[in-house]
């Protein structure tokens, strides 16, 4: 069986890493799935703390000079709380053979291709790099859109303005049989367990707001396009109150593994039989 792990919305917190770390010197996955999110609130450049290279680049190479030929492959994606700026210190350390920088790419994994996407829909928080219209121009009650707020790495007008999460998906696969395709997404879909947001009763200019907040083309697409496995995060709250973290669309097993407690979630699955997956708070 092909062992892999997953986890998301790291957010910067040592112990979280210090404790997927111990996972996998302990399990010996064959893969790991990084979900995004994975810097701390201060996304700016110049933040004083160095959180990938003292924490997450220097443990993953212990992680290699420890476990040698069974080192997983780290497959990795950022998400709208990272700065983009650091996608230039994640391709580096692809070059270095630590990860996989898994963005925007397929990836042989054996007998299955690893695609990563990290977008997510407009919300309201002010960090753009990785916020796309989701299937139009359309903006949800007290959101910023993507032509609006701040970015670490500038963009075109134009991409700001028309690009969007459904054409990307559709560039990105083609016409490719996803049979065998597991995609590492930010976003979850739209309406589903894994995208229920906290919030209930929230009126913004006289229109409740959805307490969905997924991807509408996310969900479009694994229905029509049926990925083997999808993987998620982005939704810290959704498992609790849903009390749900796994669905099916369309045939397509797809987890989440955000979390709004101070523990690390971990799923463990094989990637044979991905619906049997668990999930662990650590």
């Amino acid at each position: 069986m092909t062992r892999c792990l997953f986890v998301s919305d790291l957010h910067g917190r040592e112990e979280r890493v210090r404790k997927l770390f111990g996972e996998i010197a302990r399990r010996t996955p064959a893969a790991v799935f990084v979900g995004g999110d994975i810097m701390p609130h201060h996304y700016l450049p110049d933040a004083p703390e160095d959180f990938l290279g003292d924490c997450l680049f220097a443990g993953l190479d212990d992680l290699r000079a420890r476990l040698g030929k069974v080192y997983p492959k780290v497959f990795t994606i950022l998400g709208n709380d990272d700065g983009r700026w650091t996608e230039e210190r994640l391709k580096d350390a692809d070059e270095r053979g630590l990860l996989v920088y898994a963005h925007g790419r397929a990836t042989p994994f054996g007998q299955w291709t690893v695609y990563g996407y990290a977008y997510v829909p407009p919300t309201p928080f002010r960090l753009k790099d990785w916020e796309r219209y989701d299937v139009s121009r359309h903006l949800e009650p007290g959101c910023v859109s993507p032509e609006e707020g701040a970015r670490s790495v500038p963009v075109s007008p134009d991409e700001a303005r028309y690009a969007t999460i459904l054409e990307d998906l559709g560039e990105l696969t083609r016409d490719r049989d996803l049979g065998r395709a597991v995609f590492l997404f930010h976003a979850p879909p739209y309406d589903t367990d894994l995208d229920r947001a906290a919030l209930d009763d929230i009126v913004v200019d006289h229109v409740p707001v959805d307490v969905h907040i997924g991807s509408i083309a996310i969900r479009r697409f694994i229905e029509e396009r049926r990925p083997y496995l999808t993987l998620h995060g982005h939704v810290h709250e959704s498992a609790r109150l849903t009390g749900s973290w796994r669905t099916t669309l369309g045939g397509t097993t797809a987890v989440s593994a955000a979390h709004d407690g101070p523990e690390l979630a971990v799923v463990g699955f094989d990637m044979e039989d991905p619906s049997a997956a668990e999930r662990e708070l650590l």
